[in-house]
């Protein structure tokens, strides 16, 4: 369960930053950035904070 709220919540801001982008300021673009950051040095160090918080938050993995 823990895996699909994490892929639909990253998913959601991964968009969310696109349209901000295109619609807002190219700016946004490093929120894109910063998410894809995230997810290559959790795959490395096996933390990520979203998990953290779902898993404080009581989402079960």
């Amino acid at each position: 369960m823990l895996n699909t709220y994490f892929r639909v919540i990253v998913g959601f801001m991964v968009l969310l930053s696109v349209i901000l982008t295109i619609y807002v300021n190219t700016n946004w673009m490093w929120f894109t950035v910063f998410i894809g950051v995230n997810l290559i040095q959790s795959a490395f160090t096996k933390w990520c904070l979203l998990e953290t918080i779902l898993q404080k938050l009581g989402v079960e993995k």
